[in-house]
């Protein structure tokens, strides 16, 4: 089942998407719900994120392949982190597929994907088991974590870097029913393929995850986790196109503009 949130005309509602076609459903997938009376073909709605996070984790550099070229990039040796070391981003960042990315004015003008599955918590986690983790995912979607480089050699926090408005795409849907330990995640730019990896490439699964997080904090219905990305791409800059997909969740799209000044 694919979960998403849509806008037609006045109305904002979830739906299910199947075969281009739109289902309303009243209510939510985090609580009730039933199937509505109002149908759309996919092109009559405008994609809006697949919910609003109450907290959005990122699971830093979960592979090793990313560490190595971030490394190699800054002259230095990899280090490699020996536990999840868990970092947050910004729900206020968040943009749904379709949407621009504002490459800022004072930016210097580039900007760098980190294309990525995201995990999207369907049940209140506390001191869970590795065994027992998955039992509290509702699904999984896609979200592709834009970063300023040159502000984050800079930043001790990386708040601009990575939290700027709009550096966050996410979506296209929920997808439920996937395995997450073998997943895979096509990164295109400009329609060239520039990071192509799967799930099991990661460092720490997604159980492990969601055990280690709920050790120290509590994971609500809706809390997100960004699992990581391969690799190190390039820059882009205002105009280009930055496209994650992955087979059973879809397409995530968004093209990137110049900020007026």
């Amino acid at each position: 089942m694919k979960w998403i949130r849509f806008k037609h005309q006045t109305l904002i509602s979830f739906g299910h998407l199947e075969d281009n076609k739109v289902q309303q459903i009243l209510g939510s997938p985090l609580g009730q719900w039933e199937v509505g009376s109002s149908q759309f073909d996919l092109s009559e709605i405008e994609l809006l994120t697949p919910l609003q996070p109450g907290m959005l984790y990122f699971a830093g550099p979960n592979f090793k392949g990313h560490i190595e070229a971030m490394a190699k990039r800054r002259g230095q040796a990899p280090v490699y982190p020996t536990r999840p070391d868990p970092h947050f981003r910004s729900v206020h960042a968040l943009i749904p597929s379709g949407a621009n990315i504002v490459v800022p004015h004072d930016s210097c003008g580039r900007l760098q994907p980190e294309g990525q599955l995201t995990v999207v918590i369907g049940k209140k986690a506390r001191y869970v088991s590795e065994e027992n983790a998955l039992e509290h995912v509702l699904g999984y979607s896609l979200s592709n974590d834009i970063t300023e480089r040159e502000w984050q050699k800079v930043d001790r926090t990386m708040f601009r870097s990575k939290n700027t408005d709009t550096f966050k795409p996410f979506g296209p849907c929920i997808a439920t029913g996937l395995d997450p330990t073998d997943l895979r995640i096509q990164v295109r730019h400009n329609g060239l393929v520039i990071a192509d990896f799967s799930s099991a490439e990661q460092t720490w699964s997604v159980a492990h995850w969601i055990h280690a997080l709920s050790q120290n904090t509590t994971l609500h219905p809706g809390d997100c986790i960004m699992m990581g990305t391969q690799g190190a791409a390039g820059d882009m800059v205002a105009g280009d196109l930055i496209e994650v997909e992955s087979p059973g969740i879809g397409l995530l799209s968004n093209r990137l503009v110049a900020e007026s000044p």
